[in-house]
């Protein structure tokens, strides 16, 4: 192997007597001997210029967004405290799915075989020989005249036993910045890399060397003609090019936390999932904690810092995004927030449908593809008009006007934020331990036919349920909205192995041999509409307490049919069950519980096309069981 003098800009003296200075990275003294051969591989093979070892602390954090704002990437704002404003190149603003793949030895140990030659919708896999061809394309050399960074870091509080660690590589700084809002990163986490935890290895390049042979736009490097978004979950590998954007670039996110991470979840006996978390209080002092999976840009934000409308009651935030939980010695299901921040889609987020996210990215905070106005603040649709004499630019940098042809803000524009800030985090956020789950609500956007909240029979039924997932398509990846896809678990794009496979495994927590207290398992939908206005039949918003209130209470029931009767598709709550006291008579209850026979029998042969072709000889047969008895309930 050759040996690359570099400048290694950071050290860490608890692992080094010795000064770093100029000196070959293929024997990094300063590193742990596992994290120094990775990052001496990746040198060797992209042949940066320098390399900068991330500590963390606020004055490097400091220096580095000082340095972006030198070079045009990033724009300080006056309006707040410590904000930013990145525009990116416009062929880089979402999650690439057609260009992300799962690498394993065999197809089937990713995604299920397709019936009939149909493309598979449960993600994309790729040889070991065509990804290894594909790194050999774009990987050599790709830092060239770049600094690469390296970033340790922890999924979870440092100590938690439900903590994983990586270390990425990357020659982004905004990606060293955003990392060091969605993880945690510093000493902590390099002295548990130290005493030899296993750490996932991360590496990541916007695939533009320098000098460069065409002008950038935005000044935001990337290769969005060479993107590949790759995970080796055999070996724990993720090696990420050509974006410099969200989860295609921030690996500890989708990327580690989900494909990952399922994986290790489904190797070590855990789930890791795509769920908010947040604990509910009643007016009496009761608490209870929900985990809710709904696809992305469907409300998970604003149900996880939601402000309940209900006199007395109370919500916290623990997570918005992302859930990992694990059965503790009494049974109980455990969650942690492995993230360290919020990385919310901006449009549509205001003081009406989310007050505390906006006190929380009042400062500290990272917004990119968003508007700008005029006095140093940024704007996106659903805002109220900036005041008089205020101008708009938007994420193009250019010149808006209300009613212009384009949004003012990207669809998929986001903020970056430190989930410390949130006004109602949880108090047991970073518990070691986890918090403890009593329900798990799946939903998603579905005008018609699917009830406002329902309770799954057991828990066959609710895997059932999760698997059965459908919803309009988001702008958070490339699809086109209002198309109703197959999401299950809102893990569609994520899942890091067979789903088949997936499904048995969350089938399993009901067999294991330890004692067991499973969480009841929900389905709501707040996006139910009015076929002849086409205006939406639920408020939404604060009023979903309202709907957390009857889990609440149905999880602490008594008797099976408490506050709910059985319908063809679970339980659904009683008439009056539902707290309607303040809401006026606008709301048509009726309307948001009809349950149709024929959209529900159309329903079951959706989902049975759907898993025939899609799952195939994978399916568990408890799963095809149950929607057998789907299809028995909703026969005339």
């Amino acid at each position: 192997m050759s040996c690359l003098l570099i400048g290694v800009l950071k050290r860490w003296d608890a692992f080094s007597p010795a000064a770093v200075g100029i000196r070959s990275l293929a024997t990094v003294p300063s590193l742990p001997t596992a994290v120094a051969e990775f990052v001496s591989s990746a040198v060797t093979e992209c042949q940066p210029a320098k390399v900068h070892v991330v500590t963390g602390t606020p004055e490097e954090t400091a220096d580095i967004l000082a340095g972006m704002e030198n070079e045009g990437m990033v724009k300080k704002l006056p309006k707040y405290v410590n904000c930013w404003l990145a525009r990116t190149d416009p062929k880089d603003v979402a999650r690439v799915e057609s260009k992300t793949v799962i690498v394993t030895r065999q197809q089937r140990d990713t995604i299920p075989i397709p019936s009939n030659g149909a493309k598979s919708q449960l993600g994309n896999w790729m040889s070991e020989s065509d990804f290894q061809k594909a790194k050999e394309e774009r990987f050599p050399a790709c830092m060239t005249g770049r600094t690469m960074y390296v970033i340790p870091f922890s999924m979870g509080p440092v100590n938690s036993p439900l903590a994983k660690f990586g270390v990425q590589v990357t020659d982004s700084p905004y990606v060293v910045a955003s990392m060091g809002v969605m993880t945690r990163t510093g000493m902590p986490v390099m002295e548990k890399l130290a005493q030899g935890v296993e750490f996932v290895r991360c590496q990541h390049s916007v695939g533009k060397p320098l000098p460069l042979k065409a002008p950038l736009v935005n000044q935001w490097p990337c290769n969005p003609e060479k993107v590949l978004i790759s995970h080796l979950p055999d070996t724990r590998q993720i090696l990420s090019f050509g974006s410099g954007y969200g989860g295609n670039s921030l690996l500890g996110k989708k990327c580690f936390a989900l494909r990952i991470a399922s994986r290790i979840a489904k190797d070590e006996g855990w789930l890791a999932e795509h769920m908010l978390i947040l604990g509910i209080t009643n007016p009496q002092g009761v608490k209870r904690y929900i985990a809710a999976a709904f696809p992305s840009a469907c409300g998970k934000t604003n149900l996880a810092m939601m402000k309940p409308s209900l006199p007395g009651w109370k919500v916290e935030c623990v997570g918005d995004d992302i859930a990992w939980m694990k059965f503790d010695s009494q049974g109980k299901l455990r969650a942690i927030n492995p993230e360290n921040g919020f990385f919310g889609v901006a449009p549509g987020t205001s003081l009406k449908t989310n007050p505390h996210a906006m006190d929380t990215i009042s400062k500290n905070t990272i917004f990119t593809n968003v508007g700008e106005t005029s006095d140093g603040g940024v704007w996106w649709e659903g805002l109220e008009p900036p005041s008089p004499g205020v101008t708009l630019t938007d994420w193009h940098g250019k010149s808006w006007k209300p009613g212009a042809a384009t949004p003012c803000a990207h669809p998929n524009s986001r903020f970056c934020a430190p989930a410390a800030q949130c006004p109602i985090i949880d108090p047991l956020w970073e518990s070691d331990e986890g918090v403890p789950i009593d329900a798990i609500v799946f939903g998603g956007r579905r005008p018609e036919g699917v009830p406002l909240v329902y309770e799954a029979f057991n828990w066959r039924h609710g895997v059932f349920v999760g698997a059965a997932m459908r919803s309009e398509a988001t702008a958070a990846a490339e699809h086109k909205g209002k198309v109703v896809m197959h999401d299950p678990f809102a893990m569609r794009p994520f899942f890091g192995y067979n789903f088949g496979d997936y499904l048995a495994h969350w089938l399993s927590m009901e067999t294991r041999k330890k004692p067991t207290q499973l969480p009841k398992i929900f389905h709501v939908n707040w996006f139910r509409k009015d076929p002849q206005t086409n205006s939406f039949l639920w408020p939404g918003f604060g009023e979903n307490a309202r709907v957390l209130e009857w889990i609440f209470r149905r999880c602490g029931r008594t008797s099976e049919d408490e506050a709910a009767k059985k319908s063809i598709i679970g339980w659904v709550p009683q008439e009056g069950a539902i707290n309607t006291q303040g809401l006026g008579g606008k709301v048509d209850m009726g309307a948001l519980f009809h349950l149709p026979k024929s959209f529900w029998q159309k329903e079951a042969q959706e989902l049975q096309d759907y898993f025939s072709q899609q799952v195939g000889t994978d399916l568990p047969e408890q799963v095809g069981r149950e929607l057998r008895a789907l299809e028995e309930r909703v026969r005339d």
